[in-house]
């Protein structure tokens, strides 16, 4: 069962996180539907997003947070977030301000030749 929560809520509280206190996050746009990213949080990204509303992520390579948009102008504003079934996967929501990959592509799954 998924559970919704708007950017107010708290963390949810079946979230599963792995052995280095991370959960993948899947990010979809709030309007079109489609497939952003995929990115990691920890209970503080989550916390920072739900209370500011501008998405945070947790950099597993520099191990440190950051702002969606920070350096590229490309915010993430958060809309929802759902827990998946099994509590290990969040579904994030965003109104995306330009676009979501660092390749300056719309999309991380745009199709490559």
């Amino acid at each position: 069962m998924s559970v919704d929560v708007r950017v107010s809520g708290s963390i949810p509280a079946d979230v599963v996180f792995n052995q280095d206190g991370l959960v993948p996050v899947v990010v979809q746009d709030d309007e079109s539907l489609e497939v952003l990213m995929l990115a990691w949080m920890d209970a503080e990204a989550i916390r920072r997003t739900l209370e500011e509303g501008r998405v945070t992520y947790f950099s597993r390579s520099r191990r440190e947070y950051w702002r969606k948009g920070d350096t590229s102008g490309n915010v993430q504003w958060a809309q929802s977030l759902a827990v998946d079934c099994d509590g290990d996967t969040l579904l994030l929501r965003v109104d995306q301000t330009g676009p979501a990959c660092h390749t300056g592509a719309s999309s991380c799954f745009e199709a490559r030749s």
